[in-house]
């Protein structure tokens, strides 16, 4: 089973929040794939489903994003992911609005959220799409940044953005992470 876990908070106040990009990405890929993400277990909300003859679990820790790893690591240890088919997307406040990029291991790079998993799970070989929301320059107050809406310029991508994500996790599952990194790494300019 291939494993897609959305990063995010729970909760109106954060819901287009730019820290809630993984929970925005995980739903399209819910919607496309018809798999509606509504059973509470795990510490979050899952469903599951098939896609090119996969069995493919969603999932969104109930968290808060600075938690995130203790549902990721009730859902990894309940359900027997392999870190190879285990995929996290997560907004990088180090990567500029509109890029993404896939990478098969890593760092938490100061992101609280992947940091909570990479503690939780012992390891930091897992796959990880990150999603960017950065303007220009790393804003002074980073937590009041990331927990901002997007602007209506922003609003006017998000959309491009997210299924540009989507398919990407959605090539990842059928070809693997190098064909997608292939395809979707591309530089930022």
């Amino acid at each position: 089973m291939k494993l897609i876990v959305g990063l995010g908070n729970p909760g109106l106040k954060y819901k287009n929040t730019r820290h809630n990009i993984g929970f925005l990405v995980v739903r399209e890929i819910s919607k496309r794939l018809r798999i509606n993400i509504k059973k509470r277990l795990y510490k979050g909300i899952l469903g599951k489903g098939r896609f090119e003859g996969e069995e493919i679990a969603l999932f969104l820790p109930q968290t808060y994003m600075n938690l995130s790893g203790e549902a990721v690591r009730e859902i990894v240890k309940k359900d027997n992911i392999d870190n190879e088919n285990l995929l996290v997307v997560y907004d990088d406040i180090d990567l500029k609005f509109g890029f993404i990029r896939l990478r098969k291991q890593g760092s938490g790079g100061g992101h609280k959220g992947l940091e909570s998993i990479v503690r939780a799970l012992n390891t930091s070989e897992f796959q990880r799409l990150r999603v960017g929301i950065n303007r220009d320059d790393k804003p002074k107050d980073v937590v009041k940044f990331v927990l901002s809406r997007f602007d209506s310029k922003e609003k006017t991508l998000l959309k491009e953005v997210i299924d540009k994500a989507t398919e990407c996790a959605l090539l990842w599952i059928k070809e693997g992470a190098d064909e997608a990194m292939t395809k979707f790494n591309k530089r930022q300019t």
